[in-house]
C-alpha cells in the first residue's frame, strides 16, 4: 500500500544514509530525485479542481426536527479521474451538535468524462432558511502525495419550518367541531347560530328550542337545530416583541405561540372559517391575508418559518392600529402575547377599548413551566424562597388576567404543551356560544 503525503515523504528521508544528509530543501531535492519527480507526476494527473461542474437538486424545506437531503452532482469534464475529499458547508444551526464532521466530508471519485451524486443530509436545530455556503474540494492524485484544492460556489436554500408538534390534537377538536356542527347526534345552540333543521323533542332538549307552529302542525313536538355560523374571521396577531424572545423550556415563546396558532388555523379552515396572520412588535415583520382553507395552513407555515422575536418593546398602539386595520369587519382577534404586568398594564390596557369595540378579543399566554414547579418546591431555604418568588409571579398574571376579563377578553394561559388544545377548547365555546 502506497503511502501517501507526509508519510511518504518521512519515509524517503529516512532512507538517505547519515553521511549524505543536507538539511536544506535543495539537498533533499537532490538526493530524493525520484520522489521529487514522483510528486510532480502526481500532481499533474490530479484531476483539475476549477474546471468541475456542481450542481445541486433535493429538498427545500423541511419541519424542524426532520432531516433534508440535499444532492450535490460533480461532474468531471477532464480526462484525469478525480479522486477527492469534499467538504459540503452549511451554517453551524444546520446540523445536531457534533455531526458536522462526519455529514458534511465525504469522498468522491468520479471517473473522466463522467458524473457522480453524494447526498448532505441536514438536520437542522433551529427554524428559518439555511444557505448552502462553499464547497471545497481536495484532489488527489494516484499516490496521494501532492493534491489540488479549490471551492466552488453552489448555491441552495433549505426553509426550515415550525414542527407543528401540536397536530397530534386536531383529530379530537375536529371531533368536537363536527358535535357543534350537527354531524352527529349531539346538538348544540347559540345566540349567534344558524337554524339548521327540525327534529322531534327528547327529554333533556332547551325548551326554548321548540317550534310552536311546526308541533302544532304535527303530533309532536318539534325542535329546533342549530349548526355555528361559517365564515366567520379570524385574525391570528403574533407579537414578536422582546418578550416573546424568553425562553420556555428549549424554545422561545414565539415558538410555542406558532405551535398554538397553527393548531387554531387547521381547525378554523376545517370549520369553515377565514383565517389570516399578523406578526408585529414595531413594525410590520408578516401580513398574510385572504387565503383559501386549503392553503391556509402551508401558507402559514411558510410564512412564520423566518419570523424570529426582535429584542425591542412592542408598540401597543401601533398593533391596535395595525389589526383594526387588517380586520375592518367584525372578527375574533387572537392576540398570542404576555401577561407581564409592564407590557400589559402600560402597552396594551390604555389601546384595549378599540379592539374590544369592534372585535371579539382572546389573549393567549404561554406560561413557563418551571415557575409552577418552583413554586411546589420545599426542603429547603432556597426553595422556600423559590416558591415565594414563583407563587407571586403567578399571582400578578391571574391579576393581569383578571383585569383583561373585566375588558370581556377571553384569557388562555397554558404552559407550552397546554396552551394548543386549550386555546382551541377556547375557541370552540365561543363558535358554540355564538360569540363568533
Amino acid at each position: 500500500m502506497a503511502l501517501t503525503g507526509r508519510a511518504a515523504l518521512v519515509a524517503a528521508l529516512a532512507s538517505v544514509p547519515v553521511g549524505v544528509w543536507d538539511p536544506s530543501w535543495t539537498g533533499i531535492l537532490a538526493v530524493n530525485a525520484p520522489l521529487a519527480v514522483a510528486c510532480a507526476c502526481d500532481f499533474a494527473l490530479a484531476a483539475p479542481v476549477r474546471r468541475l461542474g456542481l450542481t445541486r437538486s433535493g429538498d427545500t424545506s423541511a419541519r424542524l426536527g426532520e432531516t433534508a437531503d440535499v444532492t450535490l452532482t460533480v461532474s468531471n469534464p477532464s480526462g484525469r479521474p478525480l479522486r477527492a475529499r469534499l467538504r459540503d458547508a452549511w451554517p453551524p444551526s444546520s446540523w445536531q451538535p457534533g455531526t458536522e464532521t462526519a455529514a458534511s466530508r465525504q469522498n468522491l471519485t468520479v471517473p473522466a468524462g463522467e458524473r457522480r451524486r453524494v447526498t448532505t443530509r441536514l438536520r437542522p436545530t433551529r427554524r428559518g432558511d439555511r444557505h448552502a455556503d462553499r464547497v471545497t474540494i481536495r484532489s488527489y492524485g494516484p499516490l496521494g502525495l501532492l493534491t489540488r484544492q479549490g471551492t466552488h460556489r453552489v448555491p441552495w436554500t433549505v426553509r426550515v419550518l415550525p414542527p407543528f408538534t401540536s397536530r397530534k390534537h386536531l383529530p379530537s377538536k375536529l371531533s368536537r367541531l363536527r358535535e357543534l356542527d350537527g354531524r352527529t347526534s349531539v346538538l348544540t345552540r347559540g345566540e349567534g347560530t344558524e337554524f339548521d333543521s327540525l327534529r322531534e323533542y327528547v327529554p333533556g332538549d332547551d325548551t326554548r328550542s321548540i317550534d310552536w307552529r311546526a308541533t302544532a302542525r304535527h303530533s309532536t313536538v318539534a325542535v329546533r337545530t342549530w349548526r355555528p355560523e361559517r365564515d366567520r374571521h379570524i385574525l391570528l396577531v403574533l407579537d414578536t416583541g422582546r418578550t416573546s424572545a424568553r425562553r420556555v423550556g428549549d424554545a422561545p415563546r414565539l415558538d410555542a405561540a406558532m405551535d398554538a396558532a397553527l393548531l387554531l388555523a387547521a381547525l378554523a379552515s376545517r370549520a369553515g372559517d377565514r383565517v389570516d396572520l399578523l406578526a408585529y412588535d414595531r413594525r410590520v415583520r408578516a401580513l398574510l391575508q385572504g387565503r383559501t382553507a386549503g392553503d391556509v395552513l402551508p401558507s402559514l407555515v411558510n410564512a412564520m418559518a423566518t419570523l424570529e422575536p426582535e429584542l425591542v418593546e412592542t408598540d401597543a398602539r401601533g398593533l391596535a392600529a395595525t389589526t383594526l386595520r387588517s380586520a375592518p369587519r367584525r372578527s375574533l382577534v387572537v392576540l398570542f402575547t404576555t401577561l407581564d404586568a409592564a407590557p400589559i398594564e402600560e402597552g396594551l390596557l390604555p389601546v384595549l377599548p378599540q379592539l374590544t369595540q369592534r372585535h371579539t378579543v382572546l389573549v393567549a399566554s404561554v406560561a413557563d413551566p418551571h415557575v409552577s414547579r418552583m413554586a411546589q418546591a420545599r426542603g429547603h431555604t432556597d426553595a422556600v424562597y423559590d416558591a415565594a418568588a414563583a407563587a407571586q409571579a403567578q399571582s400578578e398574571r391571574r391579576h393581569i388576567a383578571d383585569q383583561l376579563r373585566r375588558h370581556g377578553v377571553t384569557v388562555v394561559d397554558a404552559t407550552p404543551d397546554e396552551l394548543p388544545p386549550a386555546l382551541a377548547d377556547a375557541y370552540l365555546e365561543l363558535k358554540a356560544a355564538g360569540r363568533l
